[in-house]
């Protein structure tokens, strides 16, 4: 959705120190540099886009948009930065996004735009449900001269001075890596190694085990190292009356691991009962040992989805809802009318090849 009364900002003036010095918009992370991934997350929501930039200006421009440089030099930081964006965009509002951060999700500017609707704030800030991200932010234009002020006196502090005006957040907590920076050459290096997640979106009764009990041997074959992450939705336990570690837990130890010379697991019980979140499961698991996270439920993530879908249980479909779902499997899909790819869900090796497609996995 285009929200005609924003103007998007890719703040791109910094020193970037810690590259080195290497202007980090031009860096590249899977065949395109960090600026287009900024760009591409901004320019299907706003009614214009600008790239704040302090060097490699023609660069910029040639990327077809205007290019705006701080109002006073020296590479203040991104307040200034804001302040420049406040300073030359004619819509009300204005959301800024980063050049270093490439997994911020597609609707990043609706969620700030639905938060300031909700909250009335003429600040808005996303958060990843632990810590506010400063320079993700939809900001209210007639702020400028305020702003100006403060730099005027020496403020260079974003969360200060969002805190003097008053602002709300906008959650991004299900966005399990949206604010992953590129500040160092190890971030590229991790984040070009982190696994892709593809949860796998369904009714019940639809054949999600059916299919992954299937799909996970094919994957394997292919060399391609995965983990599934699943959502239980009710009590469980891995271990079992009459087992040690069972015995263990239930006398008061809220975290038991238990180790053999072939596998390991931790089970922890949470004082109140609570959802899961996914970003905190993923972050216990190896990551550097992955290649591929299988979801399966946690069907309000904002992850990419493979949709399982059979008419005969009488269900509608999911991706109408739901823009996350890019593909959909089914047992019927010579009825399915949309402009996803429809795959045969009998046919693994079309979704093997769906999957492996979208890893952009080379194949031996």
């Amino acid at each position: 959705m285009r929200h005609e009364q924003v103007t998007g900002v890719v703040l791109a003036g910094g020193m970037a120190r810690r590259m080195g010095g290497t202007d980090k918009g031009w860096v590249e992370l899977e065949g395109k540099p960090l600026i287009q991934h900024a760009i591409a997350v901004l320019e299907p929501e706003v009614a214009h886009v600008l790239v704040n930039a302090n060097r490699s200006l023609e660069a910029y421009r040639s990327l077809g948009f205007p290019v705006i440089t701080d109002i006073q030099g020296d590479y203040q930081g991104p307040l200034m930065g804001m302040a420049t964006g406040l300073k030359h965009a004619t819509t009300p509002w204005v959301a800024f996004v980063p050049c270093d951060s490439p997994r911020l999700p597609a609707n990043t500017v609706s969620r700030l735009v639905a938060a300031q609707a909700h909250s009335g704030q003429p600040i808005i800030v996303a958060s990843d449900g632990k810590r506010i991200q400063p320079v993700v932010t939809l900001i209210r234009r007639d702020l400028c001269d305020h702003l100006l002020s403060a730099l005027a006196s020496g403020e260079r502090k974003i969360d200060r001075w969002f805190a003097e005006v008053g602002f709300a957040e906008a959650d991004f907590s299900d966005c399990v890596d949206a604010f992953v920076n590129v500040n160092r050459q190890d971030d590229l290096n991790a984040l070009i190694a982190m696994p892709r997640l593809l949860g796998i979106s369904a009714w019940s009764g639809t054949g999600k085990t059916t299919l992954l009990k299937k799909l996970i041997p094919a994957l394997n074959e292919q060399g391609v190292r995965l983990a599934v992450i699943k959502h239980a939705h009710h009590k469980f336990d891995v271990d079992h009356p009459g087992k040690d570690s069972y015995e263990l837990r239930k006398a008061g130890a809220h975290q038991m691991l238990i180790a053999s010379d072939q596998r390991w697991a931790l089970m922890v019980d949470k004082v109140e009962p609570q959802e899961p979140q996914l970003c905190d499961l993923i972050s216990k698991l190896d990551l550097a040992q992955l290649d591929l996270v299988l979801v399966e439920g946690f069907k309000r993530e904002s992850i990419p989805k493979l949709e399982l879908h059979r008419p005969s249980l009488g269900k509608p479909l999911i991706y109408p809802e739901d823009e996350n779902i890019i593909a959909i499997a089914t047992d019927s899909p010579d009825h399915i009318i949309t402009d996803l790819p429809v795959l045969d869900m009998a046919d693994i090796e079309a979704v093997l090849a769906f999957v492996l497609n979208y890893m952009d996995w080379q194949c031996d």
